[in-house]
């Protein structure tokens, strides 16, 4: 179980909200790539993008902290995946001219799944009872 932290629903994880962001904003910019991508490029980065919310929430709704832990790794090698179907898509003149946008909301993704990674791996150690019972007792006679 995730001793010590609070888990709401992962509809309340901004990291959750932006990859959902980032899904759309795939979706919509594949829209427009050539029918001949359409089992190519097209298909795989939403997979891709698919992915990374997906993993969140399921490792989330798990309750457990390897197991959000391994989700979590799964939804950052989707992530990379896609970084690197956005850069083979740019490079290629797939991508249209507001496609810097997707790759910067993908970077912002990536910061955000690997801080949370971070927090839920290596918790901050929490105070002992005895050192705050110790702390809240000082000054008093």
């Amino acid at each position: 179980m995730m001793e010590g932290l609070e888990m709401g629903s992962y509809r309340d994880l901004m990291v959750w909200q932006k990859a959902i962001e980032l899904v759309i904003e795939v979706y919509r910019v594949t829209r427009a790539f050539p029918q001949t991508e359409l089992y190519g490029f097209t298909s795989q980065m939403q997979r891709a993008s698919v992915s990374i919310p997906s993993n969140i929430a399921e490792g989330q709704a798990l309750k457990r902290t390897n197991a959000y832990g391994r989700h979590l790794a799964i939804a950052s090698g989707s992530l990379a995946e896609l970084e690197t179907q956005l850069e083979i898509s740019d490079r290629l003149g797939l991508l249209p001219s507001e496609g810097q946008r997707i790759i910067h909301k993908a970077n912002e993704v990536g910061r955000m799944l690997s801080a949370l990674r971070k927090s839920i791996l290596n918790p901050r150690p929490q105070k002992s009872l005895e050192l705050e019972a110790q702390r809240t007792g000082e000054g008093q006679t």
